[in-house]
């Protein structure tokens, strides 16, 4: 963690901030609440007015979503404006289906830091088109990449029997990859029905036991804590800090205080005093699954126990891949 960022923990300024650049789509995940293709592009100008704005408040990290950021025509300036107000990391999420070696080698100049590239399945279905079979190729193209790139995917029933598949692939070709338990949509009302709940914890106890195998799994271990308690029922003692050190900002310019809950509220109108009243329990937060926003959260309310856990799960990781390898590779342990 670089040192502005360790300010963060004990500071009030926030840490992140997500921009969706564009709500248009190339795809259309069932899942999904984050895409309207009937909204038009948002001006150049008015994404640099709140790049700026979200920079002011004091935020290190920023991350462009959508839709589908790669649809939107000036990606390359958002991404070399952000470069300008030095933002700490530039990141974004992609379904991966436009990237080309052009595109790439843009996003590297520009100065994009991290690629998060969506994967839910080694096939398609209608619910969701995001699959290896469609972007395998892509992926060599960053072979001598400047940029970080890990995998992601959603869990819910019609991912579960090829996940582990997705897994395998990713890790094999030399990418972090994880796959989270799907959030509620609040925004429509609509709740989870998790009717594989049993297969849901197993995959993230393959998870956990591949992490400590020494695996690229991208996932905190307080995260994998949390999302199997979630998935349990049971209590976990947090305070969201959504809208206060995390928060996000829609094409519109509306503050958001995360993906599902959304203010008509001008990102240009929001101080640093306004931010601070977002920490607080918020009556949504219970069985929450904005992961970045959870992960934040513990991390600022646990500060000690959380680090603990990492540093005593990473040192382990790395004891198993490097003096134990049959346990790092259990395929190639002898019978």
């Amino acid at each position: 963690m670089a040192f502005q960022e360790a300010i963060r923990l004990f500071d009030s300024k926030p840490i992140v901030a997500h921009l969706y650049v564009t709500d248009q789509c190339n795809l259309d995940c069932h899942y999904c609440n984050e895409y309207d293709n009937s909204s038009p592009h948002p001006e150049l100008s008015d994404l640099k007015k709140y790049l700026q704005k979200i920079r002011e408040l004091g935020v290190l990290r920023i991350g462009l979503q959508g839709g589908e950021p790669l649809l939107y025509p000036h990606i390359m300036e958002v991404i070399r404006y952000a470069k300008t107000l030095g933002f700490t990391r530039i990141s974004m999420s992609t379904n991966g289906f436009m990237l080309t070696e052009k595109v790439v080698r843009e996003l590297e100049a520009a100065g994009l830091d991290v690629l998060q590239i969506s994967v839910d399945r080694m096939t398609p279905l209608p619910s969701t088109r995001k699959s290896f079979k469609s972007i395998a190729p892509k992926l060599e193209l960053f072979k001598n990449s400047s940029l970080k790139v890990h995998i992601s995917g959603v869990l819910f029933e019609n991912t579960l029997e090829e996940m582990e598949q997705v897994l395998d692939y990713s890790l094999q070709k030399g990418f972090a990859a994880h796959a989270r338990v799907v959030h509620e949509d609040l925004v429509k009302g609509k709740g989870v029905q998790v009717e594989s709940q049993k297969p849901m914890q197993d995959f993230l106890e393959l998870q956990e036991q591949r992490k400590k195998r020494g695996e690229k799994i991208h996932s905190s271990w307080n995260l994998i804590d949390y999302e199997k308690k979630m998935l349990k029922g049971e209590e976990v003692d947090w305070t969201c800090v959504a809208g206060y050190k995390y928060f996000f900002v829609s094409s519109k310019g509306e503050f958001w205080l995360c993906s599902q809950v959304r203010t008509k509220k001008s990102i240009m109108d929001i101080t640093p005093e306004e931010l601070k009243t977002y920490y607080h329990k918020k009556d949504c937060q219970k069985g929450c699954g904005v992961y970045c926003i959870v992960a934040t959260s513990l991390l600022i309310n646990h500060r000690a126990s959380f680090l603990a856990r990492e540093l005593k799960g990473n040192l382990q990781s790395a004891w198993n891949r490097t003096f134990n390898p049959s346990l790092a590779n259990p395929e190639k342990a002898p019978s």
